[in-house]
């Protein structure tokens, strides 16, 4: 009996932890409509770089070291998810060459006093400054991905999350697989 407790706590705990990950990104794909996906059936990491990170947050930011934490899992990731969507990869010349990015920033959201009110007398209300009453400074990331030919991106898709700075290892990591397999169920598009 306490076994089957434990299992269905552990059950539990992975299904909230999950639909937090799912929860906190934001997916959304792009493509051209004149490209023929259905001709398409290898892709390859683009010959000069598989990805590249973007960080626009503090100046003491190292976006190598970054690259090196992330791109591993970036890319064990994508190499996971890629043959569940028809391709397969190819080093030599590929159909599709996949590049991705990894930005991370900064944003910020305020709320002034009467920001949402009219600045109308008849609500008997005195003209006033705006003054600040909140302000949240949000870090933010994005995964992108791009699949290109012939030097042309025919499918972008962008995974959109807010950085959660306390967040472990496993998290962040979970947090990026989940980002790579969302945003490949965009692919390929549904025109």
């Amino acid at each position: 009996m306490k076994m089957k407790i434990a299992v269905v706590a552990i059950a539990v705990g992975i299904a909230i932890v999950v639909q937090t990950v799912a929860a906190a990104v934001k997916i959304r794909a792009e493509f051209d409509k004149t490209f023929d996906f259905q001709q398409a059936h290898t892709w390859g990491w683009n010959p000069k770089s598989p990805g590249d990170v973007i960080v626009a947050r503090t100046p003491d930011d190292d976006p190598v070291a970054i690259k090196q934490r992330a791109e591993p899992i970036v890319m064990s990731a994508i190499v996971a998810e890629m043959p569940r969507h028809g391709l397969k990869q190819s080093a030599a010349t590929p159909d599709l060459t996949l590049i991705y990015y990894l930005l991370l920033t900064v944003n910020t959201s305020r709320q002034t006093m009467g920001q949402f009110l009219p600045p109308v007398a008849a609500w008997g209300i005195p003209p006033f400054a705006p003054s600040t009453q909140s302000l949240d400074v949000i870090q933010q990331g994005a995964l992108v991905l791009d699949l290109s030919t012939a030097g042309r991106v025919v499918w972008r898709g962008i995974a959109e999350a807010e950085i959660k700075w306390d967040l472990d290892d496993a998290k962040r990591t979970a947090l990026i697989r989940e980002a790579v397999q969302k945003i490949l169920e965009r692919y390929p598009p549904k025109k």
